[in-house]
């Protein structure tokens, strides 16, 4: 199929399904698009165990594109973009410290603790896992690609929870940062993985991640503060000129990204932060015109939920294939790891709130909120698919654990937060 043809495709799938949770399910509609896309893809399995050329036809059509390329050089800065100018600024500038230290240290942790748990329970003999030959470094690779939580799924379910002001900001900032140092996380795994831990030195592997952070962050406020002088200087009233600007920024700042070996993760977010809805160019008059006119914030609305609903799609077709290569003991070694993932993101935001509570205020049951509120999506499922084909059966492995956590997150946990909140 051509990429006209695959759009077409995508965007019907999405507007049935978008009109069918809207009327019928009545579900948030993050978690309504995932269980119709998971329903589609075992129609799609029952249809082929019966006439075996449907399923072939099926896979072959998750085979005619990048799904990993296609979400994280286009979709994934756009949906970035897109939740950055719609956070409360003010609130994240007045708890910036509180943001950086949840993302940075829940990652870190995260990383560590579920790659570590994950390599113990492979060698236990009940599980016959040993098979697989990962080793410690594929577990840390699989710790770091779901410690991140979707900022797309969660930014969704937040804004409808009414929680207070500054709670809100701290997940949604929380879930944006922690996304770009996932991501820095995983490429440097990555090329210890590549060129073997015996080539790697701890100087090179701070170089590569302080380039990455520092890079993107630089590149993402010097283009932010340049955009926003470019838009003042257009004024709102020229929306059509706006939107092209912006089209062109979220585009451009990760070519210079990849170029420059930055993470275009962390440059888009700070860019977006730049043009946010919230911050008025002239401070002198109170609620003057903002970064953009209103009509262009609606435009990035847009975009948002029509890729957000594409995405989901793109989950429950891109899920087909692994069915093929599925052992009942990885529904076994998914159950245990499902739960130390929630445990261990438990653990990485609780200690750090521990800490800053100390000087700053929490409301109560935070850290089980932010918990619980840590919903896994497709940039989790696009790192598992970045992994290399070296790995074997390893990968089935691992794409099939993010799968199991990223299906739980969204089903399980955001169908019940907004008990968890109430």
């Amino acid at each position: 199929m051509h990429i006209l043809e695959i759009s077409t495709v995508l965007l019907v799938i999405a507007s049935a399904f978008s009109l069918v949770n809207l009327r019928i399910l009545k579900l948030p509609l993050t978690i309504g698009l995932m269980v119709q896309g998971l329903i589609m893809s075992f129609v799609i399995l029952g249809i082929g165990t019966v006439y075996p050329p449907f399923l072939d036809k099926a896979t072959a059509l998750t085979q005619t594109f990048d799904f990993s390329e296609l979400l994280v050089n286009v979709m994934l800065p756009f949906l970035l973009f897109a939740g950055a100018i719609g956070v409360n600024v003010h609130e994240l500038l007045k708890d910036k410290t509180t943001i950086l230290f949840l993302a940075s240290f829940g990652v870190l942790f995260s990383t560590f603790a579920v790659g570590s748990g994950l390599y113990w329970l492979i060698q236990q003999p009940f599980l016959g896992m040993s098979a697989f030959g990962l080793t410690y470094v594929d577990c840390l690779l699989f710790g770091s690609l779901i410690a991140p939580t979707d900022p797309i799924a969660v930014l969704a379910m937040v804004k409808k929870m009414n929680l207070s002001s500054i709670t809100e900001t701290r997940i949604a900032g929380e879930s944006l940062f922690n996304d770009g140092i996932g991501v820095v996380v995983f490429l440097t795994l990555l090329s210890i993985k590549a060129e073997g831990v015996e080539n790697i030195t701890a100087a090179s592997v701070g170089l590569l991640f302080v380039t990455e952070v520092i890079g993107g962050i630089a590149l993402g406020s010097l283009m932010g503060y340049f955009g926003l002088k470019l838009l003042k200087y257009i004024e709102n009233e020229h929306i059509e000129l706006e939107v092209l600007v912006t089209l062109s920024m979220v585009l451009l700042l990760p070519l210079i990204s990849h170029y420059f070996h930055f993470s275009a993760v962390l440059g888009i977010v700070v860019m977006g932060l730049f043009l946010n809805r919230n911050i008025d160019t002239d401070k002198e008059e109170e609620g003057v015109q903002k970064a953009m006119g209103d009509y262009v914030y609606k435009f990035w609305h847009l975009i948002d939920e029509t890729l957000n609903a594409i995405l989901f799609i793109l989950i429950g077709i891109e899920i087909i294939p692994l069915f093929k290569e599925v052992q009942s003991s990885f529904f076994v070694l998914s159950f245990f790891v499902v739960i130390w993932v929630v445990f261990s993101r438990w653990v990485g935001v609780t200690v750090p709130i521990s800490i800053l509570s100390i000087r700053k205020k929490f409301e109560p049951k935070t850290a089980l909120i932010i918990t619980w509120g840590g919903l896994r999506g497709g940039l989790s499922i696009a790192l598992a698919l970045n992994l290399p084909d070296a790995l074997g059966e390893g990968k089935s492995l691992i794409l099939f654990l993010t799968y199991a956590v990223v299906l739980f997150t969204i089903l399980v946990q955001g169908l019940t937060l907004k008990k968890i909140v109430k």
